[in-house]
Formats: structure tokens, sequence, C-alpha cells
């Protein structure tokens, strides 16, 4: 049997080995036994027998007690049924296809947030990514302008690794709320799941765009889309890093402007809900809340295969019992 297999091995029968605790009693009995077959002779002095040679069938003669131990080993282990399992899982999921689409515009290095509104929002959303196991999910950037930054899928460490991807400044700037929200809808319009989310993080007023967010609220609801909507941003001022004329760059405290009609307007109608995200935990509780308001359901079927292993051990028992059997009744043959 393979060494290796061992530590994936279970056994179906464990209390079998409660039977090993016999292999003590199973030694003082040989050793009882052994001696009632020892003659004895009275001498005056055993000088004289300090040379004699001891026969090597004597010194061998302890392998017959230990070939039954092993015997006896080996079939208790048998008994126990040694397994190894091979485990397949059919999982039927519901399915939901989510969106996220994330402001990417110069606002988001206000640090309001640490280390900063568009670094918690990535680290939010790849938490909140590998929460999602079965469900299909996709990523949209906006500012000025809109893109799709990874189409929905199920290979989540893709969609990780274009999460991280993204920076300030990939767009032009500016903050085109209905672009960002028309193109994730976009994303969703041939989708066939059951249940369609959009997750739109912005901190700011829509100012710029080819679509009127109140044209994309229309379209999410012509598709069935539901959208919930995350204003990121303190209340009052935060500090923003701005660029001097010099080129330098300075922190500036900047008025906070979310524009919370709109969004709560785009959520309501849409069946989703709208939050505000002060700071990194208020940020993390929203994406909770979600998660668990958007739950998929999986059921999972699994299909377990056991792969028995006693059959070594028994042929291990057999052979140490024949050939304990065979030096019994030759080599070690005892006379009458």
């Amino acid at each position: 049997m393979n060494p290796e297999l061992w530590k994936d091995i279970t056994f179906a029968y464990p209390a079998f080995f409660w039977l090993l605790l016999l292999i003590p009693v199973f030694i003082w009995w040989s050793v009882s036994a052994g001696r009632k077959f020892q003659g004895s002779v009275k001498v005056s002095s055993l000088q004289g027998l300090k040379d004699i040679p001891v026969s090597w069938k004597i010194r061998f003669r302890p392998i017959l007690p230990v070939l039954r131990i092993l015997a006896f080993t080996a079939l208790v282990i048998a008994l126990a049924r040694p397994q190894t399992s091979n485990t397949s899982e059919n999982i039927d999921s519901e399915g939901i296809d989510i969106v996220l689409g994330i402001d990417i515009s110069g606002s988001m290095l206000a640090e309001d947030l640490r280390p900063n509104r568009m670094e918690a929002a990535k680290k939010t959303a790849m938490d909140f990514v590998d929460s999602r196991i079965s469900d299909r999910i996709g990523l949209v950037i906006f500012s000025g302008e809109s893109f799709t930054q990874c189409p929905i899928t199920s290979d989540h460490g893709v969609l990780k690794q274009q999460l991280m991807a993204i920076r300030s400044g990939m767009l032009q700037d500016g903050t085109a709320i209905g672009m960002g929200l028309a193109t994730s809808v976009d994303r969703l319009r041939e989708s066939k799941a059951k249940s369609k989310i959009v997750i739109l993080l912005t901190d700011g007023v829509n100012n710029t765009g080819l679509v009127d967010p109140l044209t994309a609220l229309e379209i999410a609801k012509a598709y069935k889309v539901k959208v919930y909507t995350i204003g990121v941003g303190t209340i009052g001022k935060a500090p923003s890093p701005a660029t001097m004329p010099d080129g330098s760059v300075q922190m500036q405290m900047v008025d906070v402007q979310i524009d919370e009609p709109l969004m709560k307007k785009i959520a309501g109608e849409t069946g989703g809900r709208y939050f505000r995200a002060t700071n990194n935990t208020s940020l993390q509780d929203i994406y909770h809340e979600i998660d668990k308001l958007e739950r998929t359901k999986v059921e999972i079927t699994s299909y377990k295969r056991f792969k028995e292993h006693f059959f070594p051990l028994a042929m291990i028992a057999l052979a140490c019992i024949l050939l304990e059997a065979v030096l019994r009744y030759t080599l070690f043959k005892r006379l009458p």
C-alpha cells in the first residue's frame, strides 16, 4: 500500500482498534507458555556452561510470537475497514448577475476614508467578490465617461485583478453618473439570471456625460435591474490632494457634495436601497448589508465514493500466519 495514501485514510469501524489492547496480554501469555516448555536441570555451578555457544535457533525463536502479533495487528486494522473517499459536488444555483459600478474621478482620492476613497472602495469590493462564490460579477468604472473594466464573469480571480488595476486618471475626469449606470445596465442586458443587480458607488454630483441619470434610470427599470446606490464621503469637508502650479501636491479641505436625492430616486424606483458611507467601517457594513439582502439560493448535492484498502492488510496477516506456522513446524520445531 502506498504510504502517501495513509494521510487520506478514514476507518469505517474504528472501534475495532480497541482489540489492540489485547497485545500486552498476548505477549504475557507467550512468555508464560514458553517457560512451561523449558526443561530444568540442577547443577552445582554454571561456571562450566558460560562458554557454550547459544544456538541461532534459540536466538531467532522469538520471531514466532512477533509474527503472530504482526498478523493480529494487520487483521485488526483490516477489520476497521480503511477507506479513501472521492467526493464530487453538484451545485444548483438560482444565479445572480452583479455589476459593480465604481466612480474613479479625481475626488475619489480624498482621504476621509483610509488611505483614500478609491482604495477603500477597491478593498471593500474585493471582500464582497470573495463572499459571492456562485455569482457572476462584472466591473464598470466611470468618471467623465464610462468603461467596462471587466464583463460579468464567474472567474473571480480575473475580476479581482481588474479591480486592483483601476486608478484615478484612467478616464477623462468628471462625474458622469448617468453614463456609469447606463453602461452597468448594458452589461446585464443579455443576462438570463433570475436577479440582476447594479451596485453604483460615487462621491459626487452628475456634471457631465452623454446619458442623463434619469434616462439611465428608465433603462434600468426597462431591463428590471435592481440598483443599490452608495454615496461615499464624510459630512462637511474632506482632505483632498490638489496639484499646485509648480507641480507639487498639497492637501486642501474640499466640500463633500453628493446628490443624495438622485441616488435615493435611482435606488427606490428600481427596488434597491441608498446607503451613505462616511468611513471605512460604514462602507464595509454597507457591502455586508447588500450581501445579506441579495443572497443566492444554492443547493449542493454531494456524492461520496469509497475505495476499500483492507485487502493488502488481510494478505499481510495471512502471510504472517502461514510463515509462523511453517517456521514453527520446521526450523523451530520442538521435540516432545
